[in-house]
């Protein structure tokens, strides 16, 4: 009788660490989706505006008129 009660018993912890297991792997992918779908950093906000006073100055092209 010890062997089946220790049996059923190891064999309930194997689903239970299998079920820990793909909980963890569910959660990484989430968190994984949220940093990318949700990240914040847009260099093209902050470093590409155009080009420059070098380049306007060698092209010829008048700087924009700001209002």
């Amino acid at each position: 009788m010890a062997t089946s009660v220790s049996a059923s018993a190891s064999n309930r912890t194997e689903k239970q660490d299998h079920q820990r297991g793909r909980l963890h792997s569910l959660r990484a992918r989430w968190r994984e989706f949220i940093a990318i779908a949700f990240n914040s950093y847009r260099p093209e906000l902050h470093y590409m505006r155009g080009p420059g006073p070098a380049w306007r100055a060698k092209h010829g092209e008048k700087p924009p008129i700001r209002s």
